[in-house]
């Protein structure tokens, strides 16, 4: 398919969720657009008013349903569809994809075989069966060129071109220059990160926090415990990501604590929506009928088995686990990390 100007690159997004459709209008400021749709149906029903993920697409984002259609127009590709049906897509793509391409992801979960029956006794993961996307996309591909964004990045607010920004990270500096030139505006900037591990981990790991704070806003607690909840969960995050063997520079950035507020302290994120529906009395199995992917419900699961492999004392973690799968009410969770003895060392992981 031809670009529809020959002024501009033409870059490939692959997802048409509410954050997919965001990275692709950003991308529409520097350059020609194919955004991958899952539906056919939906591809072809587009014009002449196009629209994804609920939000307007810019006049030179052109939609298809062809997969391999979008790895033979464009060397850049942005991969942005939830954690479990990653490696799906990437077996699908890989016969169309060349060591030249650029593939930077903008999924924020974790790709995790489990091994034997998952049922009550979840066993312990280790890390060879936890991958990122960034992972994933080198196991089942030939693309080495990979990179990932993160940061405080809700979809609405980029939908409606408010300012804001987000990490490209890549251990190549070139993948990160080439995400910086094609996102950049003047209303959204981009920041660099070679600690790609980093990066991806404070997009997953945040995401359970954001629920526990949900739960807070819907038991009407204040500001104090809010910051409470999100300063402790940095704690836990950085464990985790030290042991994963990222390094703390990037949870203290803009995809780790920037990203981290946003999440906790915002209704337009669906991690903590679901947090807050929880507290006011919704089961778990209403909520994850609605059709939205919370990538945190996954994540605890996962994160929460690893930690026991890792001998790490996460107790938010561990709390998010009983209340989302052992039926641990909100209020007595809070009671739980209230009490629990903690290290009086504010911060130790510097």
């Amino acid at each position: 398919m031809p670009s529809k100007s020959t002024s501009h690159k033409q870059v490939g997004v692959i997802g048409a969720g509410s954050f997919g459709t965001a990275v692709a209008n950003l991308l529409a400021h520097n350059a020609d657009v194919l955004l991958y749709v899952h539906r056919q149906d939906y591809a072809e029903g587009i014009p002449p008013t196009p629209t994804a993920g609920g939000y307007p697409l810019a006049p030179n984002v052109t939609p298809t349903y062809h997969l391999a259609e979008v790895a033979e127009h464009c060397t850049v590709l942005f991969p942005i569809v939830p954690s479990e049906a990653f490696r799906t897509m990437m077996r699908q793509l890989a016969p169309s994809l060349k060591p030249d391409h650029v593939l930077i992801h903008g999924t924020k979960g974790l790709d995790v075989y489990w091994p034997g029956d998952v049922g009550p006794g979840v066993p312990t993961l280790t890390r060879k069966e936890v991958k990122t996307m960034s992972e994933v996309i080198q196991e089942e591909s030939v693309v080495r060129r990979v990179g990932c964004l993160a940061g405080p990045n809700l979809s609405r607010e980029l939908a409606q071109g408010q300012p804001a920004a987000t990490v490209v990270a890549s251990p190549l500096e070139t993948v990160i220059a080439q995400g910086q030139q094609l996102l950049r505006s003047h209303h959204f900037q981009v920041y660099g990160s070679t600690d790609m591990l980093g990066v991806e981990l404070c997009g997953v790991l945040k995401n359970i926090m954001a629920i526990g704070a949900g739960c807070l806003s819907g038991l009407g607690y204040g500001e104090n415990a809010k910051s409470l909840w999100i300063s402790r969960g940095m704690v836990e995050m950085i464990h985790i990501g030290q042991a994963m063997g990222a390094t703390v520079r990037p949870f203290l950035g803009l995809a780790g604590v920037g990203d981290l507020i946003a999440t906790c302290t915002s209704s337009l994120s669906r991690n903590h929506t679901l947090g807050y529906r929880l507290a006011q009395g919704a089961t778990l199995s209403q909520l994850i009928q609605t059709g939205e992917t919370t990538e945190g419900v996954h994540t605890v699961k996962t994160i929460r088995s690893l930690a026991k492999h890792y001998r790490l004392r996460v107790p938010i973690i561990g709390l998010m686990y009983r209340v989302l799968f052992e039926d641990l009410a909100v209020q007595e969770a809070i009671r739980y990390f209230m009490k629990y003895p903690l290290n009086d060392v504010d911060v130790d992981f510097l």
